[in-house]
């Protein structure tokens, strides 16, 4: 045995992409309308990233944060732009679970606290932090204590009010769109009420837009539908298009000093480079109403498809939710349709991921067949 057998395996080997393409070592062509796990923002090899990678493989691909790296400097403030986060801070990681391994640790610096707020059903990564605000024990070792962290249901106020005026935690941590669970949904009143209270007892809020940001939802963070603002926010996935990038932008309220955090990796120039990339093509080519219009059409689609009970999400990340269980019908998509699509934690929704430049087509050809493949009732 070679490799750790840890993932469950399709016998597919992609060995090229483009845009919303992936074709396998026997040149089979499938649409992805999974995007590796929400991570395909601006489609496969989207020739622009692809240049300015070949540009930057011929100046320098890694230096070690103990100099100057301008690019990182130029990132922040078109992220910032494009975000309307003109105020924070950027950092740069490799990945969703260091993000939000670092906004955990940054909150409690803040506050003083130990203790984190999260919501059942929620995903935050598989790391020493990250695992017990990550609402599945079965994926927690020994190691991961979960006693320093409460989980409360999703959209209740009176619980969320009850734990915060102990004025014992030092962070909320929310999913504005519960990915992994099947695109639950905290509604915009809830996460105004959640805003609120953050401010009335000293929490820090952080909302964990690691799958959902970067134009997914079709605002560039998908918590901007309620009109709030959080202290830290987590990303990674879309914002390198493929390549191994995360980040966190971080409120002017929480000080920092130095030896606070680090990464060895995090913010490399070939990194800095593919999220400019990302963001220019995002912009240019005006990915965010991309994603609203064809997320839209893609709901009243697939709300006419037989069998399919409800649509959650907001615009290209959406879970249609079947009265049955999806795995065998998903499968087939594979081997029958050659269209890849992704599982969640409800064993009756199917993941929409899709690149974020996807078009009305496309998506009325999966809906085409996805009807092959329906069971006989």
């Amino acid at each position: 045995m070679n490799l750790f057998p840890v993932y469950p395996l399709f016998d597919i080997e992609p060995i090229q992409a483009r845009g919303s393409y992936v074709y396998g070592k026997d040149g089979q062509q499938y649409l992805d309308l999974y995007g590796g796990h929400a991570v395909i923002s601006i489609g496969h090899c989207h020739e622009h990233q692809v240049d300015l990678l070949k540009q930057q493989l011929d100046k320098i691909m890694f230096y070690s944060n103990s100099v100057v790296n301008s690019m990182q400097e130029d990132l922040a403030v078109q992220l910032k732009r494009l975000s309307d986060y003109p105020e924070h801070s950027l950092f740069l990681c490799n990945s969703g679970a260091e993000a939000n391994d670092h906004a955990l640790k940054l909150a409690a610096f803040h506050t003083g606290r130990s203790k984190i707020l999260a919501f059942n059903k929620a995903f935050h990564g598989r790391t020493g932090t990250t695992l017990p605000v990550t609402s599945n024990p079965k994926i927690s070792s020994p190691l991961n204590s979960r006693e320093h962290v409460a989980h409360i249901d999703l959209n209740d106020a009176v619980a969320l009010e009850e734990a915060l005026k102990t004025e014992e935690f030092a962070a909320v941590i929310i999913e504005p769109i519960q990915g992994v669970a099947g695109l639950y949904m905290p509604t915009n009143e809830f996460l105004v009420k959640l805003r609120a209270l953050c401010d009335e007892y000293g929490t820090v809020l952080i909302m964990d837009e690691v799958q959902s940001g970067f134009g997914r939802s079709g605002k560039f963070f998908a918590h901007q539908y309620a009109g709030i603002e959080a202290d830290i926010i987590p990303m990674a996935k879309g914002m390198g298009n493929g390549f191994p990038i995360g980040g966190l932008l971080i409120s002017p309220k929480i000080e920092a000093w130095y030896g606070m955090l680090g990464t060895t990796f995090g913010g490399n120039h070939l990194a800095c480079a593919a999220c400019k990339a990302v963001l220019d093509v995002i912009e240019e080519e005006d990915l965010l109403k991309n994603a609203t219009e064809v997320g839209e059409y893609a709901k009243s689609l697939f709300l006419e498809v037989p069998g399919v009970q409800e649509v959650r999400g907001e615009g290209l990340m959406l879970g249609m939710v079947f009265d049955f269980p999806i795995a065998e019908m998903r499968k087939r998509l594979v081997f029958e349709e050659f269209v890849f699509t992704g599982s969640s934690a409800d064993p009756n929704t199917i993941r929409i991921l899709p690149p974020l430049n996807i078009s009305k087509e496309q998506i009325l050809t999966f809906v085409n067949k996805l009807k092959n493949v329906l069971p006989v009732k």
